[in-house]
């Protein structure tokens, strides 16, 4: 009896050891959980934890320690300033800020957006300068803050010069070719920019037109002043000639920005200058809602009058519409921002 009752009570031991040490275990496990601490209401510490309790991802306790004002003015000023700039990163908005005699006293945001500005430049492959012209216009534009649509055109041919340079520029740019052959530079002009504004009118391209020679040279500032155009705008420009030493101004006579004269070419009143426009086309900027809005301009839509010469549209609505035309800038059209180079051209034969 006495070695059959052995194994039992071995085998009882072993199984209350098994029970006292699994209570063991399931009691600490669970301890284990239990805040150590009690809750503190102090400003000294800031506990952070998960938003479900069944998580088993400890919670994060970070230590805030007192510090001086000097110091905790500085720490919140640049996390505002770092919230600032993500802000401004992510949006395509311009800051105002406004400062007051004790400093800043606030930020103002605009959220008026750009207006587009369509910039048409006719080119000829005759002119052995236009590739050096191109990249000149091209790297001027790529200072320009978008929105900014560059219209090149040129005649057909077999050259990729302007194709591999407009592809090469930060800009963006539609290339527009036509088949057409010219004897006067002149009229191949006025053809390369009707082509341009029939290509705006075709695609309701909205935004302000101008048109921009490769010889001009530009103060960046201008480009600001031509999105301030509502219907018609115009402008002084200074043209410059490298073989004398002068430079005539072609453009409006402004009262601030009513438009009371024009400055004339030349004092010897001629046939031709009775009949020519006292305009030169780098000298207006209009809105290109003109092109496709027959009723609200007073112009016949394409299908009735399908020769309109736009470039002659155009000039004739800034005479007639003195009221709509505003002169830029606003200061009485006193401040040169717009140049143009008379270079000698050197031709292809």
């Amino acid at each position: 009896m006495g070695s059959s009752e052995r194994p039992k009570k071995k085998v009882h031991l072993w199984k209350k050891a098994t029970v006292r040490f699994l209570l063991c275990f399931t009691v600490g496990f669970f301890t284990g959980f239990a805040p150590t601490n009690k809750p503190s209401f102090s400003t000294n510490h800031v506990i952070t934890t998960t938003s479900s309790p069944e998580i088993s991802r400890p919670s994060e306790e970070i230590s805030v320690k007192p510090v001086e004002h000097e110091n905790e003015n500085f720490d919140r000023s640049v996390l505002d300033e770092s919230l600032a700039m993500k802000v401004q990163e992510r949006s395509n908005i311009i800051p105002k800020e406004e400062k007051g005699e004790k400093g800043e006293k606030g930020k103002e945001v605009n959220l008026t957006p750009r207006r587009l500005v369509i910039i048409v430049t006719p080119t000829s492959d005759k002119d052995e300068l236009r590739g050096v012209l191109l990249r000149k216009m091209a790297n001027t534009l790529s200072l320009i803050p978008p929105p900014l649509l560059w219209v090149v055109v040129e005649s057909q041919s077999e050259s990729t010069e302007v194709s591999d340079i407009l592809r090469k520029t930060n800009v963006m740019y539609r290339h527009l070719v036509f088949k057409e052959n010219f004897t006067d530079v002149e009229a191949e002009l006025d053809h390369q920019r009707n082509v341009a504004l029939k290509h705006i009118e075709y695609h309701r391209l909205s935004g302000i037109v101008h048109f921009a020679s490769l010889y001009n040279v530009y103060d960046l500032s201008f480009f600001d002043e031509l999105r301030t155009i509502e219907v018609f705008g115009t402008w002084p420009m200074a043209f410059l000639s490298a073989n004398r030493q002068r430079v005539r101004i072609e453009g409006p006579v402004c009262d601030s920005t009513e438009v009371i004269g024009w400055h004339l070419k030349s004092l010897n009143n001629t046939a031709d200058d009775a009949t020519r426009s006292p305009i030169h086309i780098s000298t207006v900027g209009f809105n290109s809602s003109i092109l496709w809005d027959p009723e609200r301009w007073g112009r016949l839509s394409a299908a009735q009058d399908t020769s309109q010469n736009s470039i002659k549209f155009v000039k004739e609505e800034v005479l007639e519409e003195e009221t709509k035309l505003k002169g830029i800038p606003q200061d009485g059209c006193s401040k040169i921002m717009l140049w143009n180079l008379h270079i000698p051209r050197i031709l292809k034969g």
